[in-house]
């Protein structure tokens, strides 16, 4: 069969068969030429980047989603696997961030795939990424309704009518430019960072006895019910399980946080952003995520009434477990003021989340493995075919419509879930064959912008963490409850595990069509296009240089104030 392969030198050969699927075949160098000298316009400034990057990782998983954790779990394996998971988070970032910095591409990190590892894997891990979030997309406008039906019910306004409004909104927005995406992600980021330090201060000062009810909590909770609430089993066991049953919910509030890969294409000097974002990210999974939960395990016993309300409420504020802490110690009137809080959360994602699916679709077709339309821009740089294609599957959310249909988008949370950490294992995977890549072609540390703290051996550690909880992540689902699913949940295991064999299916299927092979370190192409962000960024730096420093009030922002956003 006359099939488009990879031949030995890294180029690429082309036969009658070669555009089947609806891609056309173009030849390597093209393809790398385009994914450099993409259409996409750098109209993401630094303060745009780095709020993007903490803002992707701040969601509806850690303000509403830690309740049904800590429920279930109780104070302490929530802790610790918030830590676990943070800590793995942070190594992807930096792994992404090492070549990010390095080469900028339009097609973000599936091009480093191709380019390092190995094109089926690129091709795998784009696909996999974009029905990501054509299914998280219309899930977070579901959302939206829901939160808006703690002010008016669905007997009044149908939910139809709010994910119409929300859908158009987040269109227009992504329709008319980075610029506009930038800025109002910027101030929407921003307001989520401010909304969750004022959640920890709040939390901090009812848990000294602050509150209205004069309590000082301290560590009561962690003694009476306790720190652990055993899960399945007894003793020990029950523990690590309890520990583990919540890894899943952990790695959900974290899913996000590497949209500034994405982003990277259309970022201002990214040899300089990119870096930053990076390195504050450790700070930010600390102080957001971890002193949040601990700080919440220390006001809101795992057994309580109102939490487990919370647990089965819908996704407006009585969802959220930081609410049950305001109930119990006796503040009014700041539900209502949180739920709105939500509201601005859940927009955020669903805009954001468009724009990552947009832009990975018209990465994939940069690279020759989508239809090529979808790599065409409009004037102001905004890949209009892309857009619009991702924007269809979010009217998936009118499903929500009817009632019965909220199981549905639950189990569509847990495929994100799976194909969210099959994203960091791709990302790990490549930075590995970066780095033996750089050795085998001697570009030392020092030349390097930025590297990676942990290395290779931080790659490999967080390769085999994400790989454990990728495997075991819905162990559950094979405890018999008789009461509703009977001997084992087949529907969760599906929607748990289904990710796995489609991710391997793309890869060897791309490998046996194409022909396709592993790069090795020696030939992986680490300069192509290396030269055109060289001077793109010359050029910034001189004209920033131009401008002057600046005046106090930018010194002092920079300084004091820039490294919480």
């Amino acid at each position: 069969m006359n099939r488009r392969s990879t031949s030995d030198d890294g180029g690429v050969t082309t036969g009658p068969d070669a555009e089947k699927g609806g891609i056309r075949p173009t030849e390597e160098a093209e393809l790398r030429l385009a994914d450099v000298h993409h259409d996409l316009t750098r109209g993401l400034k630094a303060r745009h980047i780095t709020m993007i990057a903490i803002g992707g990782a701040i969601g509806t998983g850690l303000i509403i989603g830690t309740g049904a954790a800590l429920a279930q779990a109780g104070p302490a394996p929530v802790l610790i696997s918030y830590s676990i998971v943070g800590f793995l988070v942070y190594l992807v970032m930096c792994a992404l961030g090492e070549m990010a910095a390095w080469l900028p591409l339009g097609s973000g990190f599936t091009g480093y795939a191709t380019r390092f590892c190995d094109p089926s894997l690129g091709f795998a891990l784009g696909w996999t990424y974009w029905f990501k979030y054509i299914i998280v997309t219309p899930n977070q406008l579901t959302a939206a309704s829901l939160v808006l039906q703690y002010w008016v019910s669905r007997e009044k306004v149908n939910p139809g009518v709010w994910i119409t409004i929300f859908l158009v909104t987040i269109l227009f927005i992504n329709y008319f430019g980075i610029r506009l995406f930038g800025e109002i992600e910027f101030w929407l980021s921003s307001f989520k960072v401010v909304t969750i330090v004022a959640l920890i201060l709040v939390s901090l000062v009812l848990a000294l006895g602050g509150g209205p009810d004069h309590d000082r909590k301290g560590f009561r909770y962690w003694s009476e019910p306790g720190a652990f609430k055993t899960y399945i089993a007894d003793g020990d066991k029950g523990r690590f399980l309890a520990v583990w049953s919540v890894m899943v919910t952990a790695t959900f509030a974290y899913l996000g946080t590497e949209l500034v890969g994405v982003t990277v294409g259309e970022a201002q000097n990214p040899r300089r952003t990119i870096p930053r974002a990076i390195r504050l990210t450790f700070y930010r999974i600390l102080i957001f995520y971890v002193l949040s939960v601990f700080l919440l395990g220390m006001i809101v016993p795992y057994n309580s009434h109102d939490l487990a309300f919370a647990t089965k409420a819908s996704a407006g504020a009585s969802a959220s477990p930081f609410v049950v802490a305001i109930k119990l110690s006796g503040i009014k009137g700041l539900p209502s003021v949180l739920n709105a809080c939500i509201l601005v959360f859940v927009f955020s994602a669903s805009n954001s989340d468009l724009y990552i699916a947009s832009r990975t679709l018209y990465g994939l077709a940069l690279e020759g493995k989508a239809p090529k339309i979808f790599a065409k821009t409009d004037r102001r740089g905004v890949p209009i075919y892309s857009l619009g294609a991702s924007a269809l599957f979010a009217l998936l959310a009118y499903m929500n419509v009817a009632e019965d249909s909220k199981t549905v988008f639950k189990y569509f949370v847990n495929l994100t879930t799976i194909f969210g950490i099959l994203t960091w294992i791709s990302i790990l995977v490549t930075h590995i064959s970066f780095i033996r890549a750089r050795r085998a072609q001697g570009v030392t540390n020092d030349k390097m912008p930025y590297t990676s703290p942990f290395g290779l051996g931080g790659s490999v550690g967080a390769l085999i963490g994400c790989c454990l909880i990728a495997i075991f992540k819905n162990f559950n689902v094979f405890t018999p409850n008789y009461a509703t699913y009977g001997k084992w949940d087949k529907k969760n295991f599906v929607t748990g595990y289904i990710g796995i064999p489609m991710y391997l299916m793309l890869i060897f299927g791309y490998k046996f069509w194409y022909r396709a092979h592993g790069i090795k370190p020696h030939e992986a192409d680490l300069f192509y296009g290396k030269d055109v962000i060289d001077r793109e960024e010359e050029e910034f730096l001189r004209q920033k240089a131009l401008e002057g420093p600046g005046t106090g009030a930018t010194k002092f922002y920079r300084k004091y104030v820039s490294w919480l956003f």
